[in-house]
């Protein structure tokens, strides 16, 4: 149950106190602040962990850092695990040879299918909309949702997860906090039987991901009701700018592509080599949270606030699909040309609708699956090569479950590490989870009337994004900004200290 109390001191004004917030990874707090009619004024979407990698990491030997970072997450150490790799290939001068990447994307595809499947079936929209936004708090979770789709249809999604992480097994070593990745290439080539076991459950995975697009369709597409929230532009809308990676023909890519920006318009403003990110991206840090906002530095800060004179944007599933020309197989083209029928043309901005982005994306990645393990290239023994000398920098960027993600280091002429800067997903969607939240609650709580299921849906507006904050959160540049609050036993505000 939230909190709810009064401030006697300072202000009339009472507070609608949510933590923790639910069914994410990571830590953080909501705090709506009502005013006197009781209509909300201003939300406040908190993180309020800090991991520090940032920091700690320097010193270290550069080829430590694939088996380090991917320590930030036990749910998405692989995004870190090969974007880490990526940067080292650089920093050491040894560009893989084919089988080496594709290995590496095989790895990646199925990671990203683990990742999507928990999200849809577990924290995000099956709990939400298989049982209701308004559903009893002890039943929206992954057990009330088995209940309400039956035993074999929960065994199934289960078992199917669990063919994805056994690829992930095959090939990292295992399936949490990967080890396979190295400067140059990976650690050793995959065998015959590897192949043809990983050919066999990417075809059962193919057939999966048909069957959670038709979940999507039967469950949520097909509710009025749900499809009336989506819509509103009032609720889980807003204009904003997308990033996301692209193929050499403009294609949606997990791997190895180009960085695309289009605006609320759609328009490309901008598309640019990992290298060259630091021309585009900067990071505004606030008093009251120890997460930072990216935001595009020719358009500029400009709050939080959203349309072109916004310099916020979005990633993830959606940002994508919006920043593609397509998808580049078949099935899940065909699902991508669907969703724009349905939805409008591009950009959507609906920000629910990253859900069935999401489930279009793991269908893109069981496909991708069929057809790097098709490819005899992975068999190869050609896979890594040595250094050819410490160049001192490199960039590696590697679209996550949760977004473009962005590692960059330096080392010194030892490959000791003197610098390094991270730039995760749920950093740069962090804008447009507080403008949902915003947006939510100002629509939805009026006069101090407040329920349980309000509540959820004002968590919906970040859920949306599958947020990862135990990996976003580092230091500022320079110095970490921090404020404490101290209250009194009615909440009151006693004291206040700023760094």
């Amino acid at each position: 149950m939230p909190e709810i109390w009064d401030k006697t001191h300072k202000t009339d004004k009472r507070v609608i106190h949510i933590e923790p917030v639910t069914r994410l990874e990571g830590h953080a707090k909501i705090d709506i602040f009502l005013d006197n009619e009781g209509n909300v004024e201003e939300t406040y979407f908190q993180v309020v962990e800090l991991r520090g990698f940032e920091e700690f990491c320097k010193g270290r030997a550069a080829e430590e850092m694939p088996r380090i970072v991917n320590r930030l997450c036990g749910v998405c150490p692989w995004p870190h695990h090969i974007a880490s790799s990526l940067v080292l290939d650089k920093l050491f001068d040894a560009p893989p040879p084919p089988a080496a990447h594709k290995i590496r994307e095989l790895g990646y595809c199925a990671h990203m299918l683990e990742s999507h499947l928990e999200h849809i079936y577990a924290l995000g929209p099956a709990p939400d909309f298989i049982l209701g936004p308004a559903a009893d708090p002890a039943k929206r979770n992954i057990l009330g949702v088995i209940e309400a789709v039956g035993l074999e249809t929960g065994k199934k999604v289960i078992v199917h997860r669990g063919y994805a992480v056994e690829i992930e097994n095959i090939i990292g070593g295992k399936s949490t906090h990967p080890v396979f990745s190295i400067p140059g290439g990976i650690s050793r080539p995959l065998k015959v039987e590897e192949r043809d076991r990983i050919r066999e459950l990417a075809g059962k995975l193919v057939d999966f991901c048909e069957f959670t697009l038709k979940v999507v369709d039967d469950i949520i597409l097909s509710n009025k009701d749900y499809m009336e929230i989506i819509l509103n532009k009032d609720l889980y809308y807003h204009n904003s700018y997308h990033m996301g990676m692209v193929d050499e023909n403009g294609r949606h890519t997990f791997y190895g592509g180009k960085l695309r920006v289009i605006d609320p318009d759609g328009e490309e403003v901008a598309k640019f080599d990992w290298d060259e990110y630091l021309d585009y991206v900067g990071e505004h840090p606030v008093p009251w949270s120890y997460l930072k906002f990216p935001y595009l530095k020719k358009v500029g800060w400009n709050g939080l606030t959203d349309g072109k004179e916004s310099g916020l944007y979005r990633v993830a599933p959606l940002s994508r699909m919006n920043v593609a020309e397509g998808m580049a197989t078949p099935k899940a083209q065909k699902a991508y040309q669907r969703f724009y029928e349905t939805l409008g043309k591009k950009p959507v901005q609906n920000s629910l609708s990253f859900h069935w982005a999401r489930a279009i994306e793991s269908l893109y990645a069981a496909e991708r699956l069929q057809e790097l393990a098709d490819d005899e290239d992975i068999l190869s023994k050609e896979y890594r090569t040595l250094s050819r000398g410490i160049k001192g920098e490199g960039v590696g960027v590697i679209e996550a479950p949760r977004g473009t993600l962005f590692h960059h280091y330096k080392a010194d002429d030892n490959g000791l590490i003197t610098d390094l800067n991270l730039i995760v997903a749920s950093a740069q969607n962090y804008g447009a989870m507080n403008i949902d939240i915003r947006n939510v609650a100002r629509n939805l709580i009026k006069k101090g009337e407040v329920s349980n299921g309000i509540l959820n849906m004002v968590e919906m507006g970040f859920r949306s994004y599958d947020p990862c904050f135990s990996c976003a959160t580092h230091a500022a540049i320079g110095r970490m900004p921090m404020e404490i609050v101290i209250r009194n036993e009615n909440g009151a505000e006693i004291r206040r200290i700023k760094r």
